[in-house]
């Protein structure tokens, strides 16, 4: 019997210290970035960062103390230091050190409204997380992000212009039947597409909920995205299989034409409870149900985030979000062995924490032997966000000279390679902002609300 997290009746509203540390000798950054990723306004802090002997704590430390310290006795009790679980290298550690929070995607959105003493948050993570606090942010907060470029392959995999096509025809085949559920992991864009159609965000933790939500109001459910974490949800609120509906995901799906397709395939769309916008998680979409089995059968609890395919979380013991994987593993008896089955710096980080409280933690992915393909599963978009960024930020900060491109605004548009930016006016901020707040508080009262 699979077990899945389950919503505590009373929720707790704080920020849980994660408990990591920094370890002496221990290399605070995998891979150094070339000097050419930085935006101008970074490269002298880049410059002085890569000119260090090494990058153990002993060293870095130091070099970060002479800028971020100052920057945080300049702005006191109104600055706030925000990193996901899924940073790359001893970020997150390094984020906690300087008094900052280590949170999921739902805990991050929630800061600003949380703390509202706060007036700059600064975020080592991807640009929608960042985006999401902006929608709810109030108008003396401001939303800075450590790199503007740092991505994720879902939110990229459906930008806005690939999903609207597919959101207008399924809204003028089926009207006001249909709603939008927005995963955390999309645009302020199309959390505000949700709002619109009365529909609400999801994260990893609460999608179920919002789906059983929308099943109990008999609407027709256009999940964006992912596809994998929609089936998962779908088939625990109880959608059956053919019931479901498979949407292309990226640039396909954006070409998708319903007047082009058989009527038998119509006839299966018309018939479906839950419409998935096919993109899909780079990191997550590598496991495989017999890895799974592999630990299991060596006596291993297995737990995976429901960004897995179907069958990996069916085989699983137990699947759920961020936090639910960081406290699953904190919260075991001392000698518990268990496999965990996400992203590989967030796994490398609880594995370290857990030896420490005699539990054994490996990486689902991590089997020895020729029959089994070996994975990194580390998030690369996110390892955009190193010491240079957070350093150089901050002190810009304190100078009163942060690059505008930093500066997160309901509706900004970055793509991650270039780094170009689109940027709503005011009108179509506080349009946005309307239409994506009321996704987003939909969801945090369904979430928030007694079980």
């Amino acid at each position: 019997m699979t077990s899945h997290e389950a919503p505590p009746t009373e929720i707790d509203r704080s920020v849980r210290t994660s408990g990591i540390v920094l370890q002496p000798d221990i290399p605070i950054c995998q891979t150094d970035l070339p000097l050419d990723w930085y935006q101008k306004e970074f490269k002298p802090y880049a410059e002085e960062y890569l000119e260090l002997p090494d990058r153990k704590p002993e060293t870095v430390l130091p070099w970060m103390d002479r800028y971020v310290k100052p920057a945080l006795a300049e702005f006191g009790d109104e600055v706030m230091l925000l990193a996901h679980y899924y940073m790359g290298g001893e970020i997150v550690k390094i984020v906690e050190r300087y008094g900052g929070k280590i949170a999921d995607s739902y805990l991050l959105a929630r800061q600003a409204v949380l703390h509202p003493n706060r007036k700059i948050f600064v975020e080592s993570a991807v640009h929608f997380m960042a985006e999401a606090i902006a929608i709810l942010a109030g108008p003396d907060q401001l939303v800075y992000i450590t790199n503007p470029k740092s991505g994720c392959t879902l939110e990229m995999m459906a930008k806005e212009f690939m999903v609207r096509p597919a959101a207008d025809q399924l809204q003028g085949r089926y009207g006001d039947d249909l709603v939008v559920v927005a995963y955390m992991n999309t645009s302020g864009r199309l959390k505000a597409l949700a709002g619109r159609t009365g529909g609400a965000v999801c994260t990893s933790s609460n999608a179920h909920r919002i789906l059983a939500w929308a099943r109990e109001r008999g609407r027709k459910i256009f999940f964006v995205p992912d596809r994998h974490l929609g089936e998962n949800a779908g088939a625990r609120v109880g959608i059956p299989a053919d019931r479901i509906f498979l949407w292309k995901g990226g640039h396909e799906g954006g070409d998708v034409r319903l007047e082009d397709w058989a009527s038998e395939e119509v006839d299966r769309l018309d018939r479906a409870e839950l419409v998935l916008w096919g993109s899909f998680c780079g990191v997550h979409t590598v496991f495989r149900p017999e890895q799974v089995r592999y630990w299991k059968e060596r006596g291993y609890d297995v737990v995976v985030h429901p960004e897995c395919p179907k069958p990996v979380v069916d085989v699983a013991n137990g699947s759920g979000s961020t936090s639910f994987l960081w406290n699953h593993v904190m919260d075991a008896p001392k000698g518990s062995r268990i496999a965990v089955g996400t992203e590989g710096h967030f796994v490398r980080n609880l594995r370290e924490q857990a030896a420490l409280r005699g539990i054994e933690v490996v990486h689902v992915a991590d089997i020895p032997g020729p029959e089994f393909e070996q994975f990194g599963c580390g998030c690369a978009t996110m390892s955009r966000n190193d010491p240079p960024h957070l350093v150089a930020l901050l002190d810009l900060l304190r100078r009163g000279k942060a690059p505008d491109i930093n500066r997160v605004l309901p509706g900004d548009v970055v793509d991650e390679v270039t780094g170009w930016r689109e940027r709503l006016d005011p009108d179509g901020q506080e349009e946005l902002v309307r239409d994506a707040r009321r996704s987003l508080e939909r969801m945090i009262e369904l979430t928030e609300a007694p079980s």
